[in-house]
């Protein structure tokens, strides 16, 4: 094994299940709280994505916050934020209470080159066409922008420092969140086949979709999916996109022991995971760089309206890790506590909301 890692980055799905201490609950005040912040940006008129942090005072609920932000780095890097009652919120509402907390959190960057900042997980496969709405330069996108169905997600990590999903509305059923620490995948890969788990710390090749990062930018990188420094592990990883850049003929094949390192990393992350369904009104927080997370099918029903609908922010945070050299490829620069991630935008340069920041 190269290294064990130690620490509560290192958890299974049975602990975090036994101690509950990943969820956090907002308290009566700190709900009413952020019903006020929301409530004065509606009444300034602000409208969505156009309001920072200094726009939606939070000074009873911050020191809450910052005891996520310390735990999404330094702790379990996964958090439940409960007691939302999404009852109370219009939609509209609720995207702006939504936009407004993870201000609070980091800075949003956008989720693909058509300027998307604030997705929508839902089952959209029923609609005969989806396209984005044009964006001006410096603008962002509405949020219903990319088609989504409701089949079962396979382990990956997003390209943010932390993403944030806030649960609108459940399905009838299914779409249970699944969630596995990235540091106690590698310490069993570790533990069992070495020389597997030395092939992730080395390059697999993984592709750039067009309708995500939009065309000038190279269709393929390199990365290993494991990779360390100072002690701190970070994690890009979706094998989705390793098997579509193996459509490139410029890219080299996968050879057997990769594809069986990538079969393993699967099934041992299906052994350690945590099951978390989600009830309405949960946020929930992840560091990409520590926790994969993916999800079960799910059904909706359209007549008791049973849809379930996720609101997805991609977030940089002040806190975040220093990423060894070469990650710029992705990430945009490997600076600790800077906006990084996210894509960026082909007409502007910019990877994001910029207006968040104030």
């Amino acid at each position: 094994m190269l290294h064990r890692l130690e620490g509560r980055t290192a958890w299974t799905g049975a602990e975090l299940a036994g101690s509950g201490d990943w969820i956090r609950t907002l308290d009566a005040a700190q709900c009413r709280e952020i019903a006020d912040a929301v409530g004065a940006v509606t009444r300034r008129g602000l409208p969505l994505f156009s309001f920072g942090r200094d726009d939606f005072p939070l000074p009873r609920t911050a020191p809450l916050l910052s005891d996520i932000s310390e735990e999404l780095e330094n702790g379990r890097g996964a958090v439940r934020l409960r007691g939302l009652n999404v009852t109370r919120f219009t939609l509209d509402e609720l995207r702006h209470t939504f936009w407004g907390i993870g201000c609070h959190l980091g800075t949003p960057v956008f989720q693909n080159a058509k300027a998307e900042i604030m997705g929508e997980v839902r089952d959209e496969s029923r609609l005969a066409v989806q396209t984005y709405e044009p964006v001006e330069p410096g603008k962002v996108a509405s949020s219903r922008s990319r088609t989504r169905g409701t089949g079962p997600l396979r382990w990956h990590t997003d390209r943010c420092d932390v993403i944030g999903l806030l649960c609108a509305r459940n399905g009838r059923s299914g779409g249970i969140s699944k969630l596995a620490s990235i540091v106690t995948v590698y310490n069993e890969i570790g533990h069992r086949r070495p020389d597997l788990l030395a092939l992730l710390c080395q390059d697999y090749w993984r592709s750039r979709p067009k309708d995500e990062d939009g065309d000038g930018v190279e269709r393929a990188f390199a990365l290993p999916v494991f990779s360390l420094l100072h002690g701190k592990m970070t994690c890009q990883y979706s094998r989705t996109y390793v098997e579509q850049a193996q459509e490139y003929p410029e890219v080299p094949r996968l050879s057997a022991a990769q594809n069986e390192a990538l079969d393993l990393l699967a099934t041992v992350a299906d052994e350690q995971c945590l099951y978390c369904p989600f009830e309405e009104g949960d946020i929930q927080l992840l560091n990409n760089h520590v926790v994969f997370h993916g999800r079960t099918a799910y059904e909706d029903d359209a007549e008791t309206g049973k849809e379930r609908l996720l609101l997805r922010l991609w977030l940089a945070v002040p806190n975040s890790r220093r990423l060894p050299t070469g990650h710029e490829i992705l990430w945009g620069t490997v600076e600790p506590g800077v906006p990084r991630g996210g894509v960026v935008q082909p007409r502007t340069g910019v990877r994001v909301a910029t207006r968040a920041r104030a």
